[in-house]
């Protein structure tokens, strides 16, 4: 047993904050260089994607209860064998075109409600069924006819923590923008503080990329504090990185809950009916840590995941603001 003067008291990941009012921040517009977080985003959107799109978070596709979406204006239908497996077909009926996201199933079969046709994995003609990844977080689909590459086997995943072992929530939203400008919204690390000061703090980004920069260099590094109230935070160090060209991903590299990653994913959706686009945001916190009072949380994962869920769509409830400005001002500049 330790003696007194050899105990430790129990490290707390808080500290306290610099308290400097949001007006009195530094400005941080000479330093998000336009020219920079363009690069960073032409260099992210030509990367391959495999025609990979997420659908939905996993447990969204649920077995016995077709789960129906519209992915890059791809009318679709998604659901489960009862052993769980995850299937894709065109979302309209090839007799009548009936939406098949009414359907019943019956064990691996979706049945027609208007007139009984059974669809299932093995397709039939005029159905197809198309690809699918499930990664334990979220639900994809392979468009190779939407994304026109080279097809891969499954979507390009970044490096997670073992979900095992993790705290996973998965929020989504929608914006009136294309994929190109949610990305472009995480490319730009020096608006946190300023746009979300009710969640960051003491936010310094440490590293950006150039122009021009190598695969191995292309990311950016911050520090900044996660605000739990007014005068404390929890400060991180967080590396940003792209790798395929509808997802962003920030990896936190030091501090509480090293090895977590928030992957923020943008999926294009059916456009509005005047043609301008609308994107989802799928955002997935995979949270890890190796603190005792992680795995406690863990057991009550469906109390803690909500408020996980409500702290990411309060954040882009903002960004979502942010992408649809950017689009809009770039949409008058193509008409003007």
């Amino acid at each position: 047993m330790l003696r007194k003067a050899e105990r430790r008291a129990p490290v707390t990941p808080l500290r306290r904050l610099s308290g400097q009012e949001w007006a009195g921040m530094e400005p941080t517009w000479r330093e998000a260089k336009v020219g920079v977080i363009d690069a960073a985003l032409s260099r992210a959107t030509a990367r391959p994607s495999g025609n990979w799109y997420v659908v939905a978070a996993s447990r969204d596709v649920r077995a016995g209860t077709p789960f129906g979406t519209t992915v890059a204006g791809v009318e679709l239908v998604l659901w489960r064998s009862p052993s769980g497996e995850l299937h894709a077909g065109p979302g309209a009926c090839p007799h009548l075109g009936a939406d098949m996201s009414t359907a019943v199933q019956s064990g691996c079969e979706l049945i027609c409600r208007w007139h009984g046709l059974s669809l299932g994995p093995s397709g039939r003609a005029g159905w197809r069924t198309l690809p699918t990844f499930d990664d334990g977080a979220l639900a994809w689909v392979r468009l190779d006819a939407v994304g026109g590459e080279e097809p891969t086997d499954a979507p390009i995943l970044p490096t997670r923590p073992p979900l095992d072992e993790s705290l996973v929530a998965v929020a989504s939203m929608v914006g009136t923008c294309e994929p190109a400008d949610v990305i472009a919204n995480r490319l730009d690390p020096w608006h946190g503080a300023w746009f979300h000061p009710h969640s960051f703090a003491d936010l310094r980004v440490e590293s950006a990329p150039g122009r021009e920069v190598s695969e191995e260099d292309d990311h950016f590094d911050l520090r900044v504090a996660f605000r739990i109230s007014k005068n404390w935070g929890v400060p991180v160090r967080a590396r940003f990185t792209c790798p395929e060209p509808r997802t962003i991903v920030m990896h936190i590299t030091e501090g509480e809950g090293a090895g977590s990653v928030v992957e923020t994913h943008a999926t294009p959706l059916a456009p509005h009916p005047d043609g301008r686009p609308r994107t989802a945001v799928v955002e997935a916190a995979i949270a890890h840590s190796p603190r005792p009072g992680f795995a406690q949380a863990r057991r009550v994962e469906k109390l803690v995941r909500p408020a996980m869920e409500w702290a990411a769509k309060r954040l882009w409830t903002d960004d979502i603001e942010y992408a649809e400005r950017t689009y809009a001002v770039r949409a008058a500049r193509r008409r003007g």
